[in-house]
């Protein structure tokens, strides 16, 4: 009989997911299996747990989800050289195709035939998970559950240090768990100020403990013209990070940038959503999409200024067992909550 192992599976196109027993994964001659021991839900899979648009148009039913993961090699295929069973790892969640333009260019991040983890193939919410060794990233004195939220401290460490942040005031859009994580990095690599806006009063707390000088809750009538008074910011933001995706924050951006500013595009903005393109022009703005993480020179940034002091712990706020995983998806859900962790092995 096939060995099988427990995982978090969207059974239904319906909202939730159950715990089930699924077949354990493949390993192919280039393949790693790792025992799954820390996990982290992402606002991916809020999205795949909520059953929206997105997911039903993207989530195959009957797999197995989760992409943001930490664990312990279990085995390796027979044409793995570079890992062995017993090392400490998490992995770049996409899976490229190696062979395209971009590959070929070393820009494997644009790879247009990327495959997902927990997205387009079985995912981390399970026991074990096989992955490339070309994806495997080596964890060294770390703890597991840093490791496991590796890859959104990667989108934030992607999205700030797009452009040179010494001595720049920075804008960020979007308080959410990647937009307080980008605080911390700004601070890190040498910005002169962080000013976050929200809606949120908790997740702007957040956002203070991990580094922003000042926080903005635009709900509450605040405004980043008086942060910027607070700050001494005669000329605007020399950074932005649009992290929320909504075009008001887009809006606010372009219109408390600084001439030449540099603009990081992490939110997805809605169709037909619209910019002062006269002002965005006549500024001199620059824009850059952002998606994922450079593969691999993000990790080895964020890897060198976590061991250099770059805290971003205190993003983590409840830790739970992987049975209670209902539990963990309801409050990452309220908005009251950082990351949320799931032990899977001691």
């Amino acid at each position: 009989m096939m060995p099988r192992m427990k995982a978090l599976v969207k059974t239904e196109a319906a909202p939730g997911l159950e715990l089930k027993e699924v077949p354990m994964p493949e390993v192919g001659p280039n393949d790693v299996l790792i025992k799954i021991y820390k996990t982290a839900i992402c606002g991916t899979d809020l999205h795949i747990w909520n059953w929206d648009a997105w997911a039903q148009q993207t989530i195959p039913v009957g797999m197995h989800v989760g992409h943001e993961f930490c664990g312990i090699i279990e085995s390796v295929g027979s044409a793995v050289t570079e890992f062995s069973p017993g090392e400490i790892v998490s992995g770049e969640g996409h899976i490229v195709c190696g062979h395209c333009h971009n590959c070929r260019k070393g820009n494997f991040h644009l790879c247009p035939n990327t495959k997902g983890v927990g997205v387009n193939r079985p995912g981390c919410f399970a026991e074990y998970l096989s992955i490339p060794q070309s994806n495997v990233i080596r964890i060294k004195d770390l703890p597991m559950e840093i490791a496991s939220i590796l890859d959104p401290l990667g989108n934030a460490t992607h999205t700030a240090l797009s452009w040179d942040l010494v001595g720049e005031d920075v804008l960020i859009t979007g308080a959410g768990l990647i937009g307080s994580m980008a605080a911390a990095v700004c601070k890190k690599a040498g910005a002169k100020s962080v000013t976050i806006t929200d809606l949120s009063d908790y997740r702007l707390n957040l956002a203070k403990i991990l580094g922003a000088d000042r926080t903005v809750n635009v709900a509450k009538g605040d405004s980043i013209d008086a942060a910027k008074k607070d700050l001494g910011i005669e000329e605007g933001y020399g950074v932005c990070l649009e992290m929320s995706g909504a075009p008001a924050c887009l809006k606010d951006i372009i219109s408390h940038s600084s001439y030449g500013a540099n603009i990081s595009l992490l939110g997805i903005q809605p169709g037909g959503s619209g910019i002062d393109w006269n002002t965005f022009v006549w500024k001199g703005l620059k824009m850059k999409g952002i998606y994922g993480r450079e593969m691999f020179g993000t990790w080895q940034k964020m890897s060198a200024m976590l061991h250099s002091g770059l805290d971003v712990s205190p993003i983590i706020t409840h830790r739970l067992a992987y049975t209670d995983f209902k539990d963990g998806f309801e409050v990452m859900r309220t908005g009251n909550s950082g990351k949320v962790v799931l032990t899977w092995a001691d």
